[in-house]
């Protein structure tokens, strides 16, 4: 997978740069054409495929705020919160 994105990059990069090229050396209109396909490459193709590498194999879950990573954080403030009162009376 790794391999794979790295390709795509390289493409769209080689892309970007053609296009690049063209628009300022050749037709205005190819160069621009280019320089898109190249953008919706990046948005539609690497973009997912390096978001679904970079996701694999985590929980979702972990990541969104529900109602038991709410009160998960509200336990831990409380408990800092305790330990920082008890810090400051010790001193």
């Amino acid at each position: 997978m790794r391999a794979l994105i790295k390709l795509v990059f390289l493409l769209i990069l080689a892309g970007f740069l053609l296009g690049s090229y063209f628009k300022l050396y050749e037709s205005d209109i190819i160069g621009e054409r280019i320089i898109g396909i190249s953008v919706l490459a990046s948005a539609f193709i690497l973009m997912p495929l390096f978001l679904a590498h970079r996701w694999k194999g985590k929980r979702l879950q972990d990541y969104t705020l529900t109602k038991e990573n709410i009160d998960r954080i509200n336990k831990l403030s409380d408990k800092s919160k305790e330990d920082n009162r008890k810090d400051k009376s010790s001193e």
